[in-house]
């Protein structure tokens, strides 16, 4: 089941203007139902009972992780988007392109009975998924870990945030520096 999503990441994956671009994986419903499946697969018997994404990607992998996982799903706003209720917040330490984000969850979402995984596209610093991690410990939930397409993490984050990945950065294509 990972090998498949692998080799269809691999396939699939694109350098458009120096930016990675995931989106015609999830144009594919063979490659995007294979990734969902592969991002699913390592947590399937860690008694997870949420999936929380952070926007916007994060949303559409991590709500069809949770419909896999037969869980719900908890979204993580960026910014000022709307999200109704008492809110957990949380400034992320600077990421990949020294930005910090504002990330919130409501309160509500996650509670003492939940063991929660994050799913999203791609992990680079693990500054937003250590933010999130720490909005799920102060609901009362459990961090069950982090699973993604792409790992990018240096290896004590990947094991402190228990990050599972279908593919790492290394394994991607190179950019040619032209597309």
């Amino acid at each position: 089941m990972m090998s498949h999503a692998r080799h269809l990441v691999l396939e699939r994956f694109r350098w458009v203007g120096g930016h990675a671009d995931v989106w015609q994986i999830f144009r594919d419903p063979e490659a995007l139902a294979a990734v969902v499946r592969g991002l699913a697969g390592p947590f399937r018997e860690d008694s997870v009972t949420a999936v929380c994404g952070i926007e916007t990607r994060g949303f559409l992998l991590g709500a069809a992780a949770a419909v896999e996982l037969g869980v719900g799903f908890v979204a993580v706003r960026k910014g000022e988007g709307i999200l109704p209720g008492k809110k957990v917040t949380r400034r992320s330490d600077p990421d990949y392109r020294n930005t910090r984000q504002e990330l919130r969850l409501q309160r509500a979402a996650v509670g003492p009975e939940d063991r929660v995984l994050l799913v999203d596209d791609w992990i680079e610093t693990g500054s937003q998924a250590s933010a999130v991690r720490s909005m799920v410990e102060e609901c009362g939930g459990q961090w069950a870990g982090c699973s993604v397409v792409v790992d990018q993490t240096a290896p004590a984050r990947r094991v402190n945030l228990g990050v599972r990945s279908i593919v790492t950065a290394a394994e991607l294509p190179a950019w040619d520096g032209q597309s």
